[in-house]
């Protein structure tokens, strides 16, 4: 187990900024995830970290020991690639022979080191397959095991389920949690599926063009993002945006575009900027049967069942918003077409600066 800690770390492709001075400390035994979209820099981030690109500046620690000037041989550190790579022409006991040949440990150690690996991850029963014989779930965990068995420090995994189909996704997901709980290996996951991030993470770092955009708890990200990037890439619907502006009528402040005039409670702040961004969650929108001269009447334009919930696609003037309702609270069943009204959950709606894009308190 260790520490990792990244201070000012930086990367240039050419002309291209990848990874702009980011600070992170990972603490031992945590679970990491970078998320973020395509291009935001957490995959070069975690190829600094395992020595495959070199910094173009910064430095990185593991449990006190500068290792920005290292071999990747030489830091301590298993990594599973987005790809498995895994060799064709060796059976999985070969696999996981493979990383123990550079070490100096007799052959009765390493067959054991192997079998113990085989039996955390359940494969012992695959040791004499070749990959094209396993099925995608597998190969992912004889990629694990082989990054495993040097009983590395820092455990680093690049994507390890986009090529896993949804329906064993969650499975190998949870697999991968208790794992990495019971051996408390400190380990950095890169993803740009916020749902993955959610379920597994300790601490979720938010990327976006080269920057950490907010480092939390996955609760408080979701409940408090700082900037309107983190409250979009969050949430699935992700929040609603709606363009406001802050108007103090007769002492209260007031919430109010072409369309929407929303009061807002007495204890709000005062000296809010003019000019606002109103987001609000799906789940956070009411929907109610049309009501006679209801200034917020939406018409519903597309219906997503899912499950015991379902997603409403409203339109409210010009303006679309998406609402997560049970449609069993509801009292009545919307179609595509229908007049309906909407309301906001005033405790749950989030502010931001139009200007900075950062949050409000």
């Amino acid at each position: 187990m260790a520490r990792l800690v990244l201070e000012r770390l930086d990367c240039w492709y050419g002309r291209t900024h990848a990874v702009d001075h980011i600070d992170l400390t990972v603490e031992d035994g945590e679970l990491c995830v970078l998320l973020g979209p395509s291009g935001s820099g957490k995959t070069t981030t975690l190829r600094m970290i395992a020595g495959l690109v070199r910094p173009t500046g910064g430095e990185i620690y593991l449990d006190g020991r500068r290792i920005t000037h290292l071999y990747p041989g030489q830091r301590g550190i298993g990594m599973v690639f987005q790809s498995y790579a895994l060799y064709p022409h060796m059976t999985v006991r070969e696999q996981l022979l493979f990383p123990l040949q550079a070490m100096r440990m007799g052959p009765a150690e390493r067959q054991q080191r192997v079998q113990a690996v085989a039996d955390l991850l359940h494969i012992g029963d695959l040791l004499d397959r070749y990959p094209s014989q396993l099925s995608a779930g597998q190969r992912q965990r004889v990629a694990l095991g082989r990054a495993l068995v040097r009983q590395p420090a820092l455990l680093l995994l690049d994507e390890p389920l986009s090529n896993v189909d949804a329906m064993l996704r969650e499975e190998v997901r949870a697999s991968l949690r208790r794992l990495q709980q019971e051996l408390r290996i400190t380990t950095v996951y890169v993803t740009h599926d916020q749902v993955e991030a959610q379920a597994l993470a300790d601490k979720i770092v938010v990327m976006h063009q080269g920057r950490i955009q907010q480092v939390g708890s996955p609760q408080e990200l979701y409940r408090r993002p700082a900037n309107v990037f983190v409250a979009g890439f969050l949430g699935m619907p992700p929040m609603n945006f709606i363009e406001v502006e802050a108007i103090s009528e007769g002492g209260n402040l007031v919430l109010r575009n072409r369309w929407l005039i929303l009061p807002m409670p007495p204890e709000c702040r005062k000296d809010l900027p003019r000019a606002l961004i109103l987001g609000v969650r799906p789940e956070h929108l009411r929907v109610h049967p049309p009501r006679e001269g209801d200034p917020m009447a939406a018409e519903a334009i597309v219906i997503e069942p899912h499950g015991h919930e379902m997603i409403l696609h409203v339109r409210v003037h010009d303006h679309l918003l998406r609402c997560r309702a049970d449609p069993r609270q509801l009292g009545f069943r919307p179609q595509p077409g229908d007049r309906v009204s909407i309301s906001f959950n005033l405790q749950h709606i989030h502010l931001f600066d139009r200007t900075t894009e950062q949050r409000i308190a």
